[in-house]
C-alpha cells in the first residue's frame, strides 16, 4: 500500500518539538540535561545600535540556493535596522570551510562569527583550544532558552575542555532543523508503477523495480567521502537501536560497532552496489553533482538531507517527494538520522562580541525563522508556527515533526570522536569500492570508536 504523509496539526507538531526537548538527542541518557550555568550579564551590551560602527566578519556554508537567499535577507535586514553595523560575510562550501577553518580560528584575527561543524573534529577541538567564546551569558541575556529545547542546545554544548559533548557551556545557535530521508522522483514512481513504500522491504523492491526499468535506482556522490555516512546510517536505522546509535555517535562507553546488527547494515549496503542501485562511479562524483542530476530527472531516489529542499524544489517542482527513511517494518517507530544544522559561534579573539552575539541572535529570531521557511529551509525554532505550502516541503516539516515526536531522531555518526568523519568516510569508501569486508570496516571504526570512549571516560 503507498505510504501517506498526512499534514500533522500544528499542536502535534510542536508537541513533536517538545519530546525533542525532552528527550530525542540527550547523548547516551534519557536524563534531563541542565541548562548552561548561569552568567552575571552586567557586562553584557544587547543594542547594537549604541556599540559604534563595527565592521563583523562571518564566515557560513550556506552556499546552495535557497541556504544562500536566507542569509543574504538576514544579512540585509541586520543592516538596515542597525546601519552602524556592517556584515563582511565569507561564504564557503561545507568542505572548504571545514578546511580552512581550522587555520583561520589559530590566526591572530579570525572572524567574528563561524558557523562550525558541530562534531568533536570541529567545534570540540574549537573549545578545547580555547578558540571559542562560552555564549552562556548571552543565552541568559537574550532568554535563548526559551525559544531553544534543551535538546536543540545540547548539539552545540561541550564541557570547557572539550571532553564531553552535549554538556557544559552553550557555544553557539543553529537556524535549521535536519533530517535525513528519501526524496525521490514522484513523475517516474508513477510512470515505473510504483508506490512510495510504506516499509524497508518495498523500499527495496522499488529499488529492484528501478533498476529493471532501466533507471538509476539511488544517486549517489561520495566522492567526498562524508556523503555515505548519511547513507549508511539510514540504512543501520532499520536495525540497530536507536538508544545504541546514540550511544556510539556521542562517543559513549559500552557500545559496540562488531555487533550482529551493524554487520547486517554493512552487508546490505554492500549488496546495493552487486546489485548495481547506485549511478554509475559513484564513488568518484561530488555530493553536488549527484543531487544536481536528481535534480535534472536522473534517478528515483536519493537519501539526503532536508538542507537540499529549496534547490530541489526548484529543481523538480511538483514532482519532488519526500519521506522519512521507512520503517523495517509496517508500524514500527521512525528513525533517522537528523538534529540541527550546524551552528553559529563566536570566536574568542573576536574584537566585537556582543555584536557577533546580536547577529547571533537575530539570524535565529522569530522573524528569521519566517524568512528561511520563506526560503525552502527547515526553521529549528518555531517549527510549527509556520505556514508552507502543499509538497515536498509540508512532507519536509512533517517529517521533522513525526520524528522528533516519535524520540527517532538519531545524531550523525561522524560526531562519535574527533577523527570519525575521516575515519568513518574513508572505511565506508573502501566498503563501497568493495576494498574491504563488512567486518573489515566494522573492526576499523570500532578501534577508533573504542580508543577515544576509553580515554575520554
Amino acid at each position: 500500500m503507498p505510504v501517506t504523509i498526512r499534514p500533522r496539526p500544528a499542536a502535534a507538531l510542536a508537541a513533536g518539538l517538545l519530546v525533542l526537548a525532552a528527550t530525542a538527542c540527550a547523548p547516551g541518557s534519557s536524563a534531563p540535561a541542565a541548562a548552561p550555568t548561569p552568567v552575571p550579564t552586567t557586562s553584557v551590551r544587547t543594542d547594537p545600535a549604541a556599540l559604534g560602527d563595527v565592521t563583523l566578519t562571518v564566515w557560513d556554508q550556506e552556499v546552495r540556493g535557497g541556504q544562500d537567499a536566507q542569509m543574504k535577507k538576514l544579512n540585509a535586514a541586520f543592516m538596515a535596522k542597525y546601519p552602524n553595523i556592517k556584515i563582511k560575510r565569507v561564504s564557503r562550501s561545507f568542505d572548504d570551510l571545514k578546511t580552512t577553518l581550522k587555520l583561520a580560528l589559530s590566526g591572530n584575527e579570525p572572524p567574528d562569527v563561524v558557523e562550525a561543524n558541530n562534531g568533536r573534529s570541529d567545534m570540540g577541538a574549537f573549545v578545547k583550544a580555547g578558540q571559542l567564546l562560552p555564549l552562556n551569558a548571552y543565552a541568559a541575556a537574550y532568554k535563548w532558552a526559551d525559544r531553544y529545547p534543551e535538546s536543540v542546545r545540547r548539539y552545540s554544548s561541550y564541557t570547557p575542555d572539550g571532553k564531553i559533548f552535549g554538556e557544559g557551556n552553550l557555544y553557539g545557535l543553529p537556524q535549521v532543523g535536519e533530517v535525513v530521508g528519501v526524496f525521490y522522483n514522484a513523475a517516474k514512481l508513477k510512470k515505473l508503477g510504483i508506490e512510495p513504500p510504506a516499509t524497508w522491504a518495498e523500499f527495496e523492491a522499488a529499488l529492484d523495480k528501478a533498476k529493471q526499468g532501466g533507471e538509476v535506482p539511488l544517486q549517489l556522490g561520495n566522492l567526498d567521502k562524508w556523503p555515505a555516512i548519511h547513507v549508511f546510517g539510514t540504512v543501520q536505522g532499520r536495525s540497530v537501536a536507536p538508544d545504541a546509535i546514540r550511544t556510539l555517535a556521542f562517543g559513549r562507553q559500552g557500545g559496540s560497532w562488531g555487533t550482529p546488527e551493524n554487520t547486517h547494515a554493512a552487508e546490505q549496503l554492500v549488496s546495493w552496489v552487486d546489485k548495481g542501485y547506485f549511478n554509475k562511479d559513484f564513488n568518484g562524483q561530488g555530493y553536488d553533482p549527484a543531487w544536481q542530476d536528481f535534480g535534472k530527472g536522473k534517478g528515483v531516489f536519493l537519501i539526503a538531507g532536508t538542507w537540499l529542499l529549496a534547490d530541489l524544489s526548484k529543481a523538480l517542482g511538483g514532482d519532488l517527494g519526500f519521506m522519512l527513511p521507512p520503517p523495517s517494518h509496517a508500524g514500527a517507530p521512525p528513525v533517522a538520522t537528523g538534529g540541527t544544522g550546524l551552528p553559529f559561534a563566536v570566536t574568542a579573539k573576536s574584537p566585537n562580541p556582543d555584536a557577533a552575539a546580536a547577529y547571533i541572535d537575530f539570524i535565529t529570531g522569530t522573524e528569521a525563522m519566517k524568512t528561511l521557511t520563506e526560503t525552502g529551509n527547515l526553521p529549528v525554532a518555531d517549527t510549527a508556527l509556520q505556514t508552507v505550502k502543499k509538497g515536498a516541503q509540508k512532507d519536509v516539516f512533517t517529517a521533522f515533526g513525526t520524528a522528533a515526536k516519535a524520540d527517532g531522531l538519531v545524531p550523525y555518526l561522524d560526531y562519535a570522536t574527533p577523527t570519525m568523519y575521516d575515519t568513518l568516510g574513508a572505511a565506508l569508501q573502501d566498503l563501497l569500492a568493495k576494498k574491504t569486508t563488512p567486518a573489515q570496516f566494522l573492526e576499523r571504526v570500532q578501534k577508533d570508536y573504542q580508543d577515544f570512549a576509553q580515554g575520554n571516560g
